[in-house]
């Protein structure tokens, strides 16, 4: 057996370590079991159900560092005008609390290893109703419930990891605020809380049963599934690929930055809008099928130039999450399914911008092709440093939001989502874009405030916008000579 296969049965072994014993076992995953067609078929009814290795990697996080529970609360606010039904929408909650065992699931430690237990489906979500009206300083006192709502740490271990809070301003008017564990939900899951809570309200607040049928599988029958799944030669042809990609790759992106980075990594953070309008946003769309490319790469590409130009480093390591629901059972399930993605992205040898479109365009696929390996277990292939002061392989981060929810549809209600107050960040850099009803794309560079400033990332919000327009102005120019400064700007300075 040589050096590497002695390595890929390491790591097996230590998978095999992991599989964690179950505390509830699901009546669904029986139901499963008889199902010999279904791609989630649990083999072993016997077998205790594991924590999915997202479900993990964030509970490991968590353990080690107290102060990064609230980075990863995720708190949803919306603006409701109509004649609310309250009892309608709190048995909607509920509805949707029974509904999935993501949310009912609670996380507990034996022996250092995170178990499972799944909550009751007669729990109700905890709720609180809050009357402003009349109040002089009801917005204000809104603001401060939302943020106080927002830095509040749920309890992992007692859970429930969601809570809702109903501020009535007015007979007409309320605000609703939900706050959720980022390790029971993410970003797919909010298109269907959305879809999944419209449709319970719609149904009860007319006095009528629930639409939605059972579903067919749970969140813990996936993770149980995913365990079963990567191993074997499956394991070791993921683990060979980020070996060799990752193989020597700068780990530490060197920006300049307005303060020395701290000792320890603070995840206080701001951000500032990104808009790119209808007629760029085409003109990408064209470039990109002009380039058999993706928006997606295309992005990420001009992205990646950007942040080139400002560390002065030609090879350079880019988070970005990956939804990672490949496969049709798991689409209509609200839980943690998120991967985090590195993709390399090599800016040597003077490439002309469809040279780095096609390179870009290969790694991108490559990557997605082997998405399924944990990021965590990429980190321990590639053991890079470990620092307190920053996030391991890559400090910047792409995130395309290609799972729009678009409107609401409550009966007799309208809803406007209100901006998240949250003022916490994960990564140093974050680009956090989507493409909207209008055919603009919208979207946000989220900052660690111990690092920059406003002023800084409204300049590297105006570099990205320039050098979307330069790539599809002249596809053969070398990237290297794409001036980040736009004319407009170029002129100031000078004048100044």
């Amino acid at each position: 057996m040589n050096q590497s296969e002695d390595e890929i049965e390491r790591t097996l072994k230590i998978l095999d370590s992991t599989q964690i014993d179950i505390l509830a076992k699901s009546a669904m995953a029986k139901r499963l079991a008889k199902k010999s067609q279904n791609a989630f078929q649990i083999t072993h009814l016997d077998q205790a159900f594991s924590i999915s290795f997202a479900q993990q990697r964030l509970w490991f996080l968590i353990l080690l560092d107290e102060n990064v529970s609230t980075a990863y609360n995720i708190p949803l606010a919306w603006r409701l005008y109509g004649s609310l039904d309250i009892t309608a929408w709190q048995g909607s909650l509920d509805a949707l609390f029974a509904r999935h065992q993501a949310l009912r699931t609670i996380f507990i430690s034996i022996e250092g290893e995170p178990h499972i237990k799944i909550l009751p489906s007669e729990i109700r979500v905890p709720f609180e109703i809050h009357d402003l009206q009349g109040q002089s300083d009801a917005e204000a006192t809104l603001r401060q419930l939302s943020l106080q709502e927002a830095q509040t740490p749920f309890n992992l271990a007692q859970g429930p990891l969601i809570r809702a809070h109903l501020v009535r301003l007015s007979p007409d008017t309320h605000v609703f605020l939900l706050t959720l564990h980022h390790i029971v939900f993410d970003g797919w899951s909010m298109s269907i809380l959305i879809q999944e809570l419209s449709a319970f309200y719609n149904a009860f607040s007319q006095g009528q049963d629930s639409p939605l049928l059972p579903l067919d599988v749970q969140y813990p029958d996936y993770a149980v599934w995913q365990r079963q799944w990567l191993t074997g030669e499956r394991l070791a042809t993921q683990i060979a690929y980020w070996r060799e990609t990752l193989a020597d790759a700068p780990v530490f992106l060197n920006l300049p930055t307005d303060r020395p980075r701290p000792a320890q990594q603070s995840f206080g953070g701001a951000m500032v809008p990104v808009q790119i309008d209808a007629q760029l946003t085409g003109d990408l769309k064209r470039l990109s099928q002009q380039q058999n490319t993706t928006l997606f790469m295309t992005l990420l590409t001009a992205w990646a130039i950007v942040l080139a130009r400002l560390s002065g480093q030609n090879d350079l390591i880019i988070g970005t999450p990956t939804a990672n629901r490949n496969h049709r059972e798991v689409e209509s399930l609200i839980g943690f399914f998120v991967n985090t993605l590195a993709l390399r992205i090599d800016l040597s040898g003077e490439p002309s911008v469809a040279d780095l479109l096609a390179r870009v365009r290969k790694m991108a696929l490559a990557a997605q092709d082997h998405q399924d390996l944990p990021f965590e277990q990429v980190v321990e292939i590639v053991k890079p440093p470990r620092q307190l002061s920053h996030t391991p392989l890559f400090q910047a981060v792409f995130a395309w939001q290609n799972n729009y929810t678009g409107s609401f549809n409550f009966t007799d209600l309208t809803i406007e989502p209100i901006p998240s107050l949250i003022n916490s960040v994960k990564f140093d850099l974050t680009l956090d874009l989507c493409e909207i009803d209008n055919g603009s794309i919208n979207g946000t560079i989220q900052y660690a405030t111990a690092l920059f400033d406003a002023t800084a990332i409204e300049e590297h919000r105006g570099y990205l916008l320039t050098v979307l327009r330069s790539l599809v102005i002249d596809t053969q120019q070398p990237v290297d000579r794409i001036d980040l400064l736009s004319t407009a700007e170029r002129t100031r300075l000078i004048n100044t």
